[in-house]
C-alpha cells in the first residue's frame, strides 16, 4: 500500500514541496530508502547522508529545505523526529485478525463496543468492559469486572485480574501481567503469613507497558499508573505503586511497594527503587541506579561504579573493602593529622628557603 505526500503531510501538519501527489510505499532509513520510499533527516549532522539517499521523498525542517530542495521530494516539519513518529502509525502492520474467534470465550455479562477484535483462546471474564476499537490477541485472560477503554491492545498472553481499570489507547505487549497479587506477608513466630492483597490496578489513557512485565495489585490501595506513562519490558511494579504522568520506565526496573514516582520522570534501565519511597516530579536516574531514600528535588541522579578493566575493577574492590574495614572517624581523624605535617614542612619549607635567599645590598642574612 502506498500513500501520496499529500496525505502523509496532512498527518503530521506539514508542507509539501515537490509533487504532492507522488506515492511512496515504506518509510525507511536514509541509507535503505529507495527511490520509493520516504526517509527522515534529523539534524543537520544528517546532511551529508541525506544528499547521498536515493530516498524518494525526505521529511526535513525548515532550515534544511533550501539545502535540499533539489534532490528530491520534501515534506517540511517543525520537528521531522515527531513527524517520523507519527508516521510509523501510518506504516505499521494493521490489526492481524478482525471480528471474534469461535474459539475465544466470552462471558454473557461481558460488554463489547464496536469493532473490538477478540482472537482465539482468549477468555473475557464477568462483567468486563471493552471499549470501541479494541484488539485482543490470541490467549489474552481479562478477569471479571476489569473495564478497558477504547482502541486497546492487549496482545498474547497478558493477563488482566484484580477488578482493573484501564484507559483508552493503552497498549500492553505480550505475557504482561496486570493485577498480579502484591509480594505481602506478615512475620509471626518464625514463619510468613500470607496478605490477600485488596487493592486493584487503575492504568490511565495512552499508557504503554512491555512485555514480560508484572503490575501488582495494591494491598488495600490501588496501584496506579497515570495518563502518558511507558514502560520497557521486564519492569516490576509491586503493590500501591504510583507512578505520575508521562513517566519514562527503562527495561528490569525494579520499584518496591508502596513508592510514589512524580510526573515527567526518566528511570534508567536496570535501576532498584526501594519501598516506602516519594520521587519528585522530574527526576532522572541513570541506569542501575540504586535508589535508597526519597528524592524532594528535580534533576539528574546516578550511583553505582563506572565500568573499568577487570584488573583495576579487582583492585578497586580491594580498596573498597579496605575502606569498610576503617571506621570513618578514623579515617578521617588520619587525613586531619597528615594534613598538618603537610603544612608543618611547607611552612619550614619556606623559612628555609627565605634565609637561603641572597640579599644584593646587604652581605648579612635576616635573622629569622
Amino acid at each position: 500500500m502506498s500513500y501520496s505526500l499529500e496525505q502523509l503531510s496532512r498527518h503530521v501538519q506539514g508542507t509539501v514541496y515537490g509533487d504532492s501527489q507522488f506515492h511512496v510505499s515504506k518509510l525507511r532509513s536514509l541509507g535503505q530508502a529507495t527511490p520509493h520510499d520516504i526517509a527522515f533527516v534529523n539534524g543537520e549532522k544528517y546532511l551529508e547522508q541525506a544528499r547521498q539517499s536515493k530516498a524518494g521523498a525526505l521529511i526535513v525542517s525548515k532550515d534544511l529545505m533550501s539545502l535540499l530542495q533539489d534532490q528530491c521530494h520534501l515534506v517540511v516539519v517543525d520537528s521531522p523526529y515527531l513527524a517520523f513518529a507519527q508516521m510509523t502509525h501510518i506504516f505499521s502492520d494493521q490489526r492481524e485478525f478482525t471480528g471474534i474467534a469461535d474459539t475465544a470465550s466470552i462471558h454473557p455479562t461481558a460488554q463489547l463496543g464496536e469493532n473490538v477484535a477478540i482472537g482465539d483462546y482468549a477468555v473475557i471474564g464477568e462483567n468486563v468492559e471493552i471499549g470501541a476499537n479494541s484488539c485482543i490477541f490470541p490467549h489474552v485472560h481479562i478477569g471479571k469486572n476489569v473495564s478497558i477503554g477504547h482502541s486497546a491492545w492487549i496482545e498474547s498472553h497478558v493477563s488482566i485480574f484484580a477488578e482493573a481499570t484501564i484507559g483508552d489507547q493503552v497498549r500492553i505487549h505480550a505475557n504482561t501481567v496486570v493485577g498480579s497479587e502484591g509480594f505481602g506477608f506478615a512475620p509471626y513466630q518464625g514463619r510468613w503469613h500470607r496478605i490477600a492483597q485488596l487493592g486493584r490496578v487503575r492504568i490511565g489513557h495512552q499508557v504503554r507497558i512491555g512485555s514480560n512485565c508484572s503490575i501488582d495489585r495494591g494491598a488495600l490501595d490501588d496501584t496506579v499508573i497515570d495518563d502518558g506513562v511507558i514502560i520497557d519490558n521486564l519492569v516490576q511494579v509491586a503493590h500501591n505503586v504510583q507512578i505520575g504522568k508521562h513517566t519514562a520506565i527503562a527495561a528490569n526496573t525494579v520499584i518496591a511497594g508502596s513508592t510514589s514516582i512524580g510526573a515527567h520522570c526518566i528511570i534508567g534501565g536496570a535501576s532498584a527503587i526501594a519501598g516506602h519511597l516519594t520521587i519528585a516530579d522530574q527526576v532522572q536516574f541513570t541506569g542501575m541506579s540504586m535508589v535508597t531514600k526519597s528524592i524532594h528535588q528535580a534533576g539528574n541522579y546516578s550511583s553505582g561504579t563506572g565500568l573499568l578493566e577487570s584488573t583495576a575493577w579487582r583492585k578497586a574492590v580491594v580498596g573498597f573493602r579496605q575502606l569498610s574495614e576503617m571506621p570513618i572517624n578514623k579515617l578521617l581523624k588520619q587525613i586531619k593529622v597528615l594534613t598538618s605535617r603537610i603544612d608543618q614542612l611547607e611552612s619550614h619549607q619556606t623559612v628555609e628557603q627565605a634565609n637561603e635567599r641572597p640579599y644584593p645590598n646587604d652581605d648579612t642574612k635576616p635573622k629569622l
